[in-house]
C-alpha cells in the first residue's frame, strides 16, 4: 500500500515537471508515466487536473512563504535587502518554470489562475511591515502601501499576460 499524502506530493511534484515541458498541452498520461503509476492511481488521489492544479499552487506557496521566513529572519540583511529578496521570492522548484505557459490557464482553468492572483494579491504582513520599516529609516520614499500592492499585484500578472502572449 502507498502512503495517501506522500502519493499525492509525488503527483504534484511530477506535474510540476511535466508541465515545465509541455506547458498545458500535458494529459493524466504524461504525468503516469512520469512517475510509472497508473492513471487509476492518481484518479484515486485527484479528481481532475484542475484539482491537481490547485495542489500545485498550494505547494508553491507554502514553497514561497517558505523562502520569505527564511529573508525576514536573516539578520545579515539590511531593510532594503530584505524588501527586495522578499518581493522576488521564489521557491527553487519553480525557477526554470516558462511563466508565459501560466497566463492560458486564465481561459482554460480560470478558477486556478483566479487563485494564483487571489495568492498574489494576500499575506503581505511581511512585505508591509518592511515598507514601513525603511519609510521610518528613510531609506523608502513615503509610499501609499495599498496602492504598492495593488501595483505590485498588477505587475506581476500584465507580466503573465505579456509572456503568455496576450500583450
Amino acid at each position: 500500500m502507498y502512503n495517501k499524502a506522500e502519493a499525492r506530493q509525488r503527483i504534484v511534484i511530477a506535474m510540476i515537471e511535466v508541465y515545465r515541458e509541455k506547458g498545458l498541452d500535458f494529459t493524466m498520461d504524461d504525468i503516469a508515466k512520469h512517475l510509472s503509476m497508473s492513471k487509476k492511481t492518481i484518479y484515486k488521489l485527484f479528481n481532475d487536473k484542475e484539482e491537481i492544479f490547485l495542489a500545485v499552487l498550494d505547494h508553491v506557496f507554502a514553497r514561497i512563504k517558505e523562502a520569505e521566513r527564511e529573508v525576514v529572519a536573516d539578520e545579515s540583511l539590511g531593510t532594503v535587502e530584505k524588501l527586495i529578496k522578499l518581493l522576488s521570492a521564489m521557491p527553487l522548484s519553480m525557477e526554470d518554470i516558462d511563466f508565459s505557459k501560466l497566463y492560458p490557464l486564465k481561459t482554460k482553468y480560470p478558477r486556478v489562475y483566479d487563485q494564483i492572483c487571489l495568492r498574489l494579491e494576500s499575506d503581505w504582513d511581511d512585505t508591509v511591515e518592511l515598507l514601513e520599516k525603511g519609510i521610518k529609516e528613510g531609506v523608502f520614499r513615503p509610499v501609499s502601501i495599498p496602492i504598492f500592492k495593488m501595483a505590485y499585484s498588477a505587475s506581476l500578472e500584465r507580466l503573465l499576460e505579456i509572456q503568455g502572449g496576450k500583450a
